[in-house]
């Protein structure tokens, strides 16, 4: 493989690595934003309207907030981290609640419900080079999946026309069935390479959330790319991103039968 300037590498060979293994939001689809939208409107209204209590911090919520309390994570998950990190303890309730609960789940599933809103009213966008990615892996043999901690995965991609891109889909549901821990276990990258019948060490895991990237080192992958969209590039190396580019454009696809070598 060949390297960046720091000795990572900018190239994914597809006799060295079976299969990709891609986080579905903020690396396929641009509904990073989307999510991010809807968490900062559901917790910015109620932290307004809800009384302060000792220790508190009521805080509008922030981009830091999301990369560091929510992104990547699943959404009840997310919804508990924020709120430690703000002084606030509820209970965690169950995930039947309604969207009006004052529960953790309560608040997950209104997030969800602003999230379907935006999603519906907005559409959805891929970003380019990563479906130019995908399109050269598997004309190239490798085989390609998806994961999400999303509950919404499904409608998503058949949003963005490219749910035949992938050979396996890891999402929200699929890991509540299985009782999957959430990132930053490696739980739903491992099931996913199980799906493909690939070994960790032979598959590249692309993510863009601190926890993601956490998950695929953890998890023993041979590769773990992190995408920075946000300006966290350092934070994705720490957390265990062998590599940081800014857009999968960066990275080459390429093999010997293609090569010559």
């Amino acid at each position: 493989m060949t390297a960046d300037k720091q000795g990572a590498p900018l190239e994914i060979r597809t006799d060295r690595f079976d299969a990709v293994i891609f986080d579905l939001d903020g690396v396929i689809t641009d509904t990073a934003s989307v999510h991010g939208a809807a968490w900062k409107q559901m917790f910015d209204r109620w932290l307004a309207n809800r009384p302060h209590g000792a220790g508190e911090d009521h805080r509008p919520f922030s981009e830091d907030d999301y990369y560091g309390c929510v992104d990547g994570k699943p959404r009840y998950d997310g919804v508990r981290s924020f709120l430690a990190s703000r002084g606030i303890s509820l209970p965690r309730g169950r995930p039947s609640d309604p969207p009006t609960a004052e529960t953790v789940c309560g608040l997950g599933n209104r997030k969800d419900e602003i999230f379907l809103a935006l999603l519906r009213e907005g559409g959805v966008a891929s970003f380019p080079s990563s479906i130019e990615m995908l399109r050269r892996l598997r004309a190239d043999g490798s085989r390609t999946a998806i994961i999400s901690a999303s509950r919404n995965a499904v409608e998503v991609l058949e949003a963005a026309g490219i749910t035949a891109l992938f050979d396996a889909k890891v999402d929200g549901v699929d890991a509540e069935a299985l009782g999957l821990e959430g990132k930053p276990a490696p739980a739903v990258f491992l099931e996913a390479a199980y799906r493909l019948g690939v070994e960790p060490e032979r598959a590249a895991v692309v993510e863009d959330a601190l926890a993601g990237v956490e998950a695929g080192h953890r998890g023993g992958f041979g590769l773990v790319i992190g995408i920075d969209r946000g300006g966290h590039a350092e934070a994705l190396r720490e957390r265990g991103a062998d590599v940081v580019v800014g857009d999968l454009g960066a990275v080459r696809v390429s093999s010997t039968k293609h090569d010559g070598r």
